[in-house]
Formats: C-alpha cells, structure tokens, sequence
C-alpha cells in the first residue's frame, strides 16, 4: 500500500503568502482558492511558515466581538461599539501573516513514501505538509484530499 512517494502525488503549483501579507490578504487569497491554508514562504520561496484559516480565526478575536449585535435592532447606544468593532477589525486584517503564522512546520521531501506522510498527518494532526528540497525551497504541498486520492489510485490499479 501507498507505493507512491511525495513527488507522485503533490500539488506542484503551490499558493504562497509572505511574512508581510496582511492577515486580509491571506483571507482572501485562502477564499478564491478555496483551500484552507498556504505556505508562507520568503521571497526565494524558502519555506519561513505555515498560515491557515484556524490562525486566523482563533479564540484571541473574541475581544474584537461585540457581546451582543444584531443588525435588525442597532440603535444610537450600540454604535459607538459598532465603530469599535470596526476599528479593531481593519487593525486585525491589517496585520501581518508573520505575526499569525506558525514557524515550526513539518515538510517531507519529495523521495518521502507517502505512506510516511500520512502517518505524519495523522500523528501530528494536520492538513497539508510542504514538500521541499534540500535547501528548504518549497516544491510542492500534499493535502489529505491527495492522500485519499492516491488510495484510491492504489485500489484501482
């Protein structure tokens, strides 16, 4: 099972951010891509990071929030928070992708079984894995859905 390596099965036109994207940026480029994360990469496309959609949606937005908002029942009182919230959300999308990102990420090279990448996957409970060489240079990304994919290529072969 899973006779294929890393380089058989990787996406090989990989969407990148840099450090300076804005966290605005990032959510755009994640939704007209529909895919939920992207490596961050510096500008020789050495691997620096990794942001997802759960980096940017986190538990630390709360403050950002109202308590209680409802558009069908704003008054004069809750404006002046509505103007708050506004504030603190073009801050929060002005940010950069570097001060969200997680730095320490797993790769694989491209000779990697992806047998090994799976297991990867599933010990450390994560998504997508940058394949790079061996100057970290990204090369590729493999997503669970690729995984899946390459399974059931093995079934029907």
């Amino acid at each position: 099972m899973f006779k294929q390596a890393a380089k058989d099965i990787m996406t090989k036109k990989v969407i990148t951010a840099s450090s300076a994207t804005t966290i605005g940026e990032l959510s755009r480029i994640l939704i007209e891509n529909n895919i939920s994360g992207v490596p961050v990469v510096d500008k020789d496309g050495i691997l620096v990071g990794m942001a997802t959609d759960a980096d940017i949606i986190t538990e630390d937005l709360e403050p950002i929030f109202p308590i209680y908002f409802d558009p069908l029942i704003i008054s004069y009182a809750f404006m002046d928070n509505f103007e708050k919230f506004e504030k603190s959300m073009k801050e929060y999308l002005a940010t950069p992708v570097a001060d969200i990102m997680v730095k320490r990420v797993r790769t694989v090279k491209q000779d990697t079984p992806v047998s090994e990448v799976a297991r990867i996957m599933v010990k450390d409970r994560i998504n997508r894995i940058p394949v790079v060489d061996e100057s970290n240079k990204v090369q590729g990304i493999i997503s669970r859905a690729d995984i899946l994919k390459s399974m059931i290529g093995e079934i029907e072969d």
